[in-house]
């Protein structure tokens, strides 16, 4: 994605433009931890919402499901997604999560990750709608956001506010419990849920995302370009002042 303005654009395409190809909350460590639960089987019809650099969606391929199509609002994402990551019955196309126009009761499994977090709840219960709508009975929808822990509203609300502004995405992480409840709401039954720390930005976990060459890779990019810089140190400054109050979870959930 070309980025003109460092200053306005969204903190995970800066990352990206920085080298960085995990962006996810809880780093590989989560999102194998998602792949590993979907139980992928080779007559599975799959679906990820927002696959943004297509991380997920070639771990996923890995295990030959029967079709995968991966939906996402950005044209950039998807056009770049196209050239690089082709195979039997796979399929990016442009569309809203909330109404990706996919046939009622057609998918066996559904997953996204941190892009329910970057929505006002009404909207992430649209998504989720959309995500039961599709698929069918019994089957999973995993999800892999950014969590709160230990907050009363005053502090969710600050957190919320001050992500918002360094990241430039209205960003509304949940408590485990309020995770749950909005996908039970919304006739899904949670099974299993794994949490770790959100340590995105911390260099043992850029090392351990993305390996010691392209590590310095990332870091000779951010050096050089003064304006990211300033807006990656000005993430981690937020991400390490709510650390304590602050997770990655993944939920692993079942249409019923």
């Amino acid at each position: 994605m070309e980025i003109t303005d460092f200053a306005k654009a969204q903190g995970h395409w800066i990352l990206a433009k920085m080298g960085k190809r995990v962006l996810r909350p809880g780093g590989k460590e989560l999102t194998k931890k998602l792949v590993s639960e979907l139980h992928i089987q080779h007559d599975d019809d799959l679906v990820e919402f927002a696959p943004g650099l297509g991380y997920t969606a070639n771990l996923a391929l890995h295990h030959a499901p029967h079709s995968y199509i991966g939906v996402d609002a950005d044209e950039d994402a998807v056009r770049e997604l196209k050239n690089r990551i082709k195979g039997r019955n796979t399929k990016f196309q442009i569309g809203n999560a909330a109404e990706t126009h996919l046939p009622d009761e057609s998918k066996d499994k559904v997953f996204g990750e941190a892009m329910l977090t970057m929505h006002a709840d009404h909207r992430k219960s649209d998504i989720i709608k959309e995500a039961r709508r599709i698929q069918k009975k019994g089957g999973l929808y995993a999800i892999h956001e950014l969590g709160l822990v230990d907050v009363d509203d005053t502090l969710k609300s600050e957190i919320q506010k001050e992500l918002a502004l360094a990241i430039k995405v209205n960003a509304r992480p949940l408590t485990e419990e309020e995770w749950g409840a909005l996908l039970e709401k919304e006739g899904f039954k949670v099974n299993k849920v794994y949490t770790n720390g959100m340590f995105l930005l911390e260099y043992r976990c850029i090392l351990e995302d993305e390996g010691f060459f392209r590590t310095l890779k990332i870091g000779f990019n951010i050096i050089t370009h003064p304006k990211a810089l300033k807006r990656i140190l000005g993430m981690k400054k937020i991400f390490r002042k709510y650390q304590r109050h602050m997770n990655a979870i993944v939920i692993i959930s079942e249409k019923i």
